[in-house]
């Protein structure tokens, strides 16, 4: 027998880039950073991984897999002491999944333990890798993460936060990093904010957390979004927060308000359930269709589908229902069965659409064999008409800032109009959310050409930071070997 995929949606979506999670100042530190990985797991289901301090060794355990599969025995648990951990759930954005590129990654720093791990992407790292080993550093991972590592390594400096911040001088990209080290726990944020990362408090426990959906699970309280380009370290002494690369205008993704963040978290300080749906009341005012029911490609479109519903009046229902268990079978995969595989994930209810004039609500448009095979399935379920609404505007452009994005060739948006995607995908009328409609959704008045506030270049190619290692030629794709 082969084995058969049958899992075919998934290949057509922007992946999650990485979850980070840290604790320090709790007897259970490692037992609550598992729990929040378990929150985050939306970010990354390739490989997950637990470093503990005690306050004399760390500890770590790495594996592939999710996070339940590595981290819910007592026994595991029980071998990360200490007060103090962080985590890491990965998604490759390209190149291997293997053990070694599982983070956190440890290492010594003036002889003392160093354990970081990054969502993100550094867009010069190539050239920095190439630096590093001309002057004789020996890599043990193909990721951009361990660069970091080898700078603060070579630094001249003489602390640990002296070092850190000497390395982050030296890259650029998009990150947001945890760290843990003697002298306690670090949460960085990249100068222009693209990438979230949360401070909370549990106790007399601090917590770093990618989205307040993780601080939740463990009943701690959100207080504040690292500010962009702050440094933050947490140790006996308190809180110290730094700023050392000057003050800019922050450009945090806007994709994850459509996409990336769970719904009931609160990033960049706002309520993405709430953002959610009024980016589908936008649409809904933008592209209205004449139709008897509004129905959400499950399970991102539902919030915006909502939206457009109340906006434009018209009935909502759950016309698709998808399959939350759908793994991989050992099939032959010959093309009837690759067929039958494809309602293995997603259902069309055909009770509630056949007949009827639908609208189809999704988040966006990727490679485009999703939207043609969801179109295909309800109309095959008797729909009369199927007009498809996307809670983004037409994603055009690669991104090269730690989300695992195809070719821009591949990207339908990038060489058709609207009217030829829908031709391609089969509807009968097909409509993005406007640039500033989703401004609007977010409570600007439009998006300001001059100062945009949020980084939107898989939409626009108005890239905030440099492309460095692709510019120079070093990459093919947008995101190398090396990606987080």
């Amino acid at each position: 027998m082969t084995l058969l995929t049958t899992d075919p949606f998934d290949d057509d979506r922007f992946h999650e880039e990485c979850g980070v999670f840290g604790v320090i100042g709790h007897p259970e530190a490692a037992a609550l950073t598992a729990l929040g990985l378990h929150a985050l797991q939306h970010r990354g289901q390739e490989a997950a991984g637990i470093v503990s301090f005690d306050g004399d060794q760390f500890h770590e355990r790495r594996a592939l897999g999710q996070v339940g599969a590595t981290f819910s025995s007592k026994s595991v648990i029980e071998k990360l002491p200490g007060s103090s951990a962080i985590g890491h759930n990965r998604y490759a954005t390209t190149g291997e999944v293997a053990l070694r590129n599982v983070q956190p990654f440890f290492g010594g720093v003036q002889g003392r333990g160093f354990a970081v791990c990054h969502n993100g992407n550094l867009t010069n790292s190539y050239e920095l890798r190439q630096q590093l080993e001309h002057r004789g550093s020996l890599f043990q991972s193909t990721s951009d993460t361990e660069v970091i590592l080898h700078l603060m390594a070579t630094s001249l400096r003489h602390t640990v936060l002296d070092r850190l911040t000497d390395a982050l001088r030296q890259i650029e990209g998009a990150y947001s990093l945890g760290a843990l080290c003697t002298e306690g726990l670090i949460g960085v944020r990249d100068p222009l904010g693209v990438r979230p990362l949360t401070l909370g408090r549990l106790g007399d426990a601090w917590v770093l957390a990618s989205e307040t959906v993780a601080l939740d699970i463990i009943g701690a309280e959100a207080v504040r979004d690292l500010d962009p380009g702050e440094i933050v370290l947490i140790g006996p002494d308190g809180i110290k927060s730094v700023k050392p690369f000057g003050r800019h205008a922050s450009r945090f993704c806007i994709f994850e308000h459509i996409y990336f963040a769970r719904p009931d978290s609160v990033v960049d300080g706002a309520d993405v359930y709430e953002v959610r749906k009024r980016i589908g009341a936008e649409l809904a005012r933008e592209a209205p269709a004449s139709a008897d029911v509004v129905i959400p490609v499950p399970d991102s479109g539902v919030p915006a589908a909502l939206g457009f519903a109340a906006e434009s009046g018209l009935p909502f229902d759950l016309g698709i229902i998808r399959n939350h268990y759908v793994g991989r079978t050992f099939i032959e995969p010959t093309d009837q069965i690759r067929h039958l595989g494809v309602k293995l994930k997603h259902n069309a209810n055909r009770r509630l659409i056949e007949g009827k004039r639908v609208v189809l609500v999704d988040d966006s448009i990727v490679r485009g064999t999703t939207s043609l095979k969801i179109v295909e399935m309800v109309r095959h379920a008797g729909a009369r008409e199927v007009h498809m609404r996307i809670s983004s505007p037409p994603t055009s452009h690669s991104c090269f800032y730690g989300i695992a994005t195809p070719e821009r060739e591949k990207l339908l948006a990038s060489h058709m109009d609207v009217d030829e995607m829908a031709r391609h995908i089969g509807a009968d009328s097909l409509a993005f959310v406007s640039l500033d409609g989703l401004y609007r959704a977010l409570g600007q008045p439009g998006r300001d050409s001059r100062a945009p506030k949020y980084c939107d270049a898989c939409f626009t190619g108005d890239y905030p930071i440099p492309l460095k290692d692709f510019e120079a030629g070093n990459l093919t794709a947008p995101l190398s070997p090396m990606g987080s």
